[in-house]
């Protein structure tokens, strides 16, 4: 009897410290982006990461998170990201949007200290190369390449002008879609008269890099003078605001093309509802479906509007998927570190296993703790990680419609070039 006693006490005390331990508070770091060039996304990314954290706290798993500010700016986010890892502890950090915040942050601080890092919105080419060492297996995003944005971009563009001009921001972002734009516009016809980099720092003007863009003569085949059809914007929203006007004001200038960092309505509202009207683009877009809508519904509940810029949906799942591999690593037995939660994000984000989406939290932990697979379906629609920490994902046609942004298609097949 003393023995049946001695065992169900035991086993009490296992179960009371097992689920003590699932229940343990997390640190997860933010560095998105509330100033700076990108600075119209911090708000909306910050909100879909608490509301994640919530949801999941909801469900029984504490996540804290630690918001700092990447400034839009290589320096700074190394700074705070630094900061996250030695003084905060944090096992994971997620942000920024900014390509050319993530590749030197990746390369110099989270890497370097074996530390989980998941990307909302860095689209560079450039990035999947960056986990070619599976030793340093350490970076993921959940939005697609720009390898798929530039050729979805050039498709457009091809059935509506001849001639481009690109303006990009000089980083691995801007570089990388220009590069891949400008190949695929090629590829179909076009013609693209002039590549013109500008700083990461957002500038007072822009007119010589208009005039280079705009202003020059052109010796286009069958060898007449030309200028572009349309000017290209593959910027991000503090630098375009200044550019776009400029170009409207200083260079008549009346057709452009957009993309996932100039997807702005703030933009709009800067250079003149009337000036943009039926201006189109291009983002990494949404799956649609059920857990997209649930998403949606639970961030107008908490929030008010969702903001019409991308990747908000991107970034709850980035932040779901760290709370279900932590929790999934906890079940398993590991600690909860950087590398026992990155080594569960393919476990809870691939197939196969249960589909579970947005909010779902209560079934996908009693899945995990009864030991079966589950496949997280996002907001964004599936976020299955390949070997480099990558995802494929719809591209979204966008316009701007009496100063809004309305989506009128999304592209599911785009060729690989």
């Amino acid at each position: 009897m003393k023995r049946l006693a001695l065992f169900m006490l035991l086993t009490i005390c296992c179960a009371a410290i097992y689920s003590a331990a699932l229940a343990q508070e997390m640190v997860v770091g933010t560095i998105f982006d509330h100033t700076g060039a990108l600075k119209e996304w911090g708000p909306g990314f910050q909100n879909a990461a608490e509301l994640a954290a919530k949801n999941l706290a909801t469900a029984g798993f504490e996540i804290k998170l630690i918001h700092e500010d990447s400034g839009t700016s290589a320096e700074k986010a190394a700074k705070e990201a630094k900061k996250l890892i030695e003084q905060d502890k944090v096992v994971a950090i997620l942000g920024s949007a900014s390509s050319g915040v993530i590749v030197p942050v990746a390369e110099s601080v989270t890497c370097p200290n074996n530390t989980l890092m998941i990307s909302p919105g860095a689209t560079s080419v450039f990035i999947t190369t960056l986990n070619a060492d599976k030793e340093k297996d350490f970076l993921f995003r959940t939005c697609p390449s720009d390898a798929l944005q530039g050729v979805a971009l050039a498709m457009l563009a091809a059935g509506l002008y001849r001639t481009a001009s690109v303006m990009y921001v000089d980083n691995p972002y801007g570089r990388g879609l220009a590069v891949q734009f400008k190949k695929s516009f090629e590829k179909r016809g076009g013609m693209v008269l002039a590549m013109v980099p500008h700083a990461e720092k957002v500038a007072q003007s822009y007119t010589e890099e208009l005039t280079n863009a705009l202003q020059k003569i052109y010796m286009t085949k069958p060898f007449r003078p030309g200028k572009p059809d349309v000017l290209c914007a593959f910027s991000y929203p503090e630098h375009a605001k200044l550019y776009i006007k400029e170009a409207i004001e200083r260079f008549k200038c009346e057709s452009f093309l957009f993309c996932d960092g100039t997807k702005s309505e703030e933009m709009a509202a800067a250079v003149g509802v009337e000036n943009l009207e039926g201006m189109m683009g291009t983002a990494p877009g949404t799956a649609g479906g059920l857990p997209f809508a649930n998403f949606v519904a639970d961030y107008k509940a908490t929030y008010g509007k969702v903001p019409h810029v991308p990747f908000i949906a991107n970034t709850y799942d980035a932040a779901a998927l760290i709370g279900l591999a932590a929790y999934a690593a906890k079940t398993q037995g590991s600690a909860l570190t950087s590398k026992s939660i990155r080594d569960h994000l393919r476990y809870v984000a691939n197939p196969p296993g249960t589909l579970v989406g947005p909010g779902e939290f209560d079934l996908a932990f009693e899945l995990l703790k009864r030991g079966k697979d589950i496949n997280y379906e996002g907001a964004s629609g599936p976020v299955n990680f390949d070997r480099n920490g990558d995802v494929i994902a719809p591209i979204e046609l966008w316009r701007f419609s009496k100063g809004e942004i309305v989506t009128y298609r999304m592209e599911y097949q785009i060729p690989e070039e």
